[in-house]
């Protein structure tokens, strides 16, 4: 019998958790995320949503996020155990036992989610309900144990808030949102591959098949690549909406351009080279794509806030 399947046999008694190990247990950066994207997606929409509703509706949003974190960390208990960088989250470090993590997460999803119908309308409740479900049961109870292709599905999950944002304020979905949904879909994988390849001993011990585990860390770096190419019009193509213009095209360009060079400079990288350097060039690639995507979003920010178009450019 594997670790990972003994691992799973065991069960995480009832410690004496304090108010900060449950918000451990919400994923708070992943939550920030979240918020922000969701944030965004409702003040660059064309409809004005009142502070109160905007307010609630993030907050709510939050929460669903943070119900989503709690579940997936009651599923994977077991290998969080094994993963390096997993073993002090609140269950496998005995602060919280995986009956409570679960009970608490099914609560926040409930609650989230039909307190941001009342708040909001229906439409966004849906989406943030669909978002749970999707993020717990499709990839995580599935994809994520099951094929290398974990992250490029199940980044779905992660790219559904900046759409519940706008259908917060429009009660529905356009083209200004799946571009904006399409943003985060296609970042996912070469964001998380790049972290997989200067962790793939960790995945590899918890028997995930991460594309570094299952195809090699050549093989990832390719895909890398291709994503990073395929990511760029899809990034591009948001500023010829209604939410775009010259501020946004142009912070888009300079990133995505850096993100191609990143993504070559890994690809031509052998593995004897990167362990020499310790995966310096896959950990600066990864921490790029956390400002990636934040800056992209933060340039839609500005560029609603100022108004200048196309033509005023």
């Amino acid at each position: 019998m594997s670790d990972a399947s003994l691992q799973s046999n065991v069960t995480t008694p009832a410690g004496d958790a304090g108010f900060r190990d449950f918000v451990a247990l919400l994923k708070p950066r992943v939550m920030s995320l979240v918020v922000f994207t969701a944030l965004v997606g409702i003040l660059v929409a064309p409809n004005p949503v009142h502070p109160f509703v905007a307010f609630t509706s993030i907050l709510f949003i939050a929460l669903g996020g943070g119900a989503s974190g709690a579940l997936n960390m009651w599923w994977d208990a077991d290998i969080d155990r094994i993963m390096k960088r997993t073993q002090k989250r609140p269950i496998p470090a005995g602060k919280i036992a995986e009956g409570e993590a679960l009970g608490f997460g099914i609560a926040l999803s409930g609650i989230s989610v039909v307190m941001l119908a009342l708040a909001a309308n229906i439409v966004a409740g849906l989406l943030l309900a669909f978002t749970i479900f999707f993020y717990v049961v499709i990839y995580t109870m599935w994809l994520k144990r099951w094929t290398p292709q974990n992250i490029v599905i199940g980044g779905a999950a992660g790219a559904f808030p900046p759409m519940i944002g706008w259908a917060v304020a429009t009660g529905g979905v356009s083209i200004e949102s799946i571009l904006m949904f399409a943003l985060t879909f296609m970042w996912t994988p070469p964001h998380f591959w790049a972290l997989a390849l200067f962790m793939n001993d960790d995945y590899t011990k918890a028997e995930v098949p991460m594309l570094t585990v299952t195809h090699g860390r050549k093989s990832t770096r390719k895909h890398i690549l291709v994503y990073t190419l395929l990511l760029a019009p899809v990034a591009l193509a948001t500023s010829f909406t209604s939410i775009g213009g010259p501020i946004y095209f142009a912070v888009s360009l300079v990133l995505n351009l850096l993100f191609i060079r990143g993504a070559i400079k890994i690809w031509r990288r052998d593995e004897d080279e990167a362990q020499a350097d310790k995966y310096l060039a896959e950990r600066k690639f990864f921490k790029l794509s956390l400002y990636y995507l934040f800056l992209h979003f933060t340039a839609l920010l500005l560029q609603s806030a100022l108004g200048v178009t196309w033509g005023g450019f």
